[in-house]
């Protein structure tokens, strides 16, 4: 329901001013979006300011209200006048909170907190990351954040291992808030003829378990661990496909396809890019997460339990807690005991009750909850009447 549709109005109307990269398609833009709208739902005036006026989720930000400002930067050394138009663009807005969306937007919220009166609200969306994978540019901004956290009002964590790993590494623990993300389980279901379509335009056969894992090409995802379970269960089990679902880099997808040549899969485990997220998930019998490092809160396993798939997932950040006991639990990094446990659940698929982990993610993780959270750690921790 939208505003326009009658939704309650909160007691105050707060003026947030949601700060990001871009909304290319990820997680924690995902659930930008899904903030913004539900915010704007409950009445609040809520702009999202992007570096760069691009991604495919803009357009789910359509008729909602929700208006997205431009900070046309044109580069990553383009700084001082970028900047510049941040703050003019704060002033034009006069939002009482500012809410920044990674580290990157954190750096910006802190550089323009001295010309802007409003209250600051940096994210923390990862765990445990091994930043000497991602270059030196990533080790400087993490060291430049760490170093000036005690700058925001608030600090919000998408998961229990985000918020301690922030606090081992000097973040101040009086500042930070755990907010589990939210998922739209009116969006992410099961639907018997997307399903069908899907498996036909990834030439599945109806008696073949798909078996997938559904994330960006990076490092912390562990497709390299996914490919050698596949390799390992293929051998066992020859009724069952392999499926990567996600983009990134060419020279990662490059190395990652040769590895599954040299393992025997090339007929067996195919990387498809980019699918619609319903889509993928509707096409999957088994969803993996294989993270062996900096996860938070995945949105990719709540999102497939919602959808009602079994999950096999890595011990990594909260995923056991998203589980519970609704999906199979193993640890980084160990591929046999992946591919065990993924001929364990190809077995007893005729056994698995798709209600019980859409039931987990809807009792405790909706968009509402979500919000309804945000709302209460503005009124708790800023002072802001919630309107709740």
């Amino acid at each position: 329901m939208s505003a326009k549709q009658g939704a309650i109005m909160p007691s105050k109307r707060i003026s947030i001013f949601l700060l990001a990269r871009s909304l290319e398609v990820g997680g924690a833009e995902r659930q930008l979006i899904a903030l913004a709208k539900g915010l704007q739902e409950r009445g609040h005036s809520v702009r999202i300011g992007l570096f760069y006026m691009r991604g495919a989720l803009l357009e789910e930000l359509r008729g909602t209200g929700v208006e997205v400002i431009d900070l046309h930067k044109t580069g990553r050394w383009d700084i001082p006048r970028f900047i510049a138009r941040t703050i003019a663009a704060l002033k034009r807005a006069e939002p009482e909170i500012v809410y920044s969306f990674l580290g990157g937007a954190n750096l910006v919220a802190a550089a323009v907190r001295p010309f802007v009166n409003a209250r600051y609200v940096w994210s923390v969306r990862a765990s445990n990351m091994k930043l000497k994978e991602y270059g030196l540019t990533s080790r400087i901004a993490y060291w430049l954040e760490r170093s000036i956290s005690a700058l925001p009002d608030l600090i919000i964590a998408n998961s229990s291992a985000g918020s301690g790993h922030a606090i081992q590494n000097g973040f101040p623990a009086n500042r930070i808030v755990m907010i589990p993300n939210g998922i739209d389980c009116s969006r992410f279901r099961s639907i018997g003829e997307l399903r069908a379509v899907q498996r036909r335009s990834l030439r599945l056969d109806e008696n073949q378990i798909a078996v997938g894992l559904v994330a960006r090409l990076d490092p912390m995802k562990g497709h390299k661990v996914f490919i050698q379970a596949a390799a390992i269960a293929a051998t066992r089990a020859p009724n069952i496909r392999f499926l990567c679902i996600g983009e990134g880099p060419e020279l990662q997808l490059h190395q990652l396809k040769l590895m599954r040549d040299e393992l025997g899969l090339a007929d067996r485990l195919t990387f498809t890019g980019a699918l619609e997220p319903v889509a993928a998930f509707n096409a999957l019998d088994i969803a993996c997460s294989c993270s062996v490092w900096g996860e938070g809160f995945s949105n990719s396993i709540a999102e497939a339990m919602a959808c009602g798939l079994p999950c096999i997932v890595s011990d990594v950040g909260d995923s056991a807690a998203i589980i519970d006991s609704s999906g199979t639990l193993v640890p980084p990094a160990a591929p046999e005991a992946l591919a065990n446990a993924i001929l364990v659940q190809a077995a007893s698929l005729d056994r698995h009750d798709p209600e019980k982990p859409r039931q987990r993610i809807a009792e405790n993780f909706s968009i509402s909850a979500m919000v309804d959270r945000t709302l209460d750690a503005f009124h708790h921790r800023l002072g802001i009447p919630s309107g709740l």
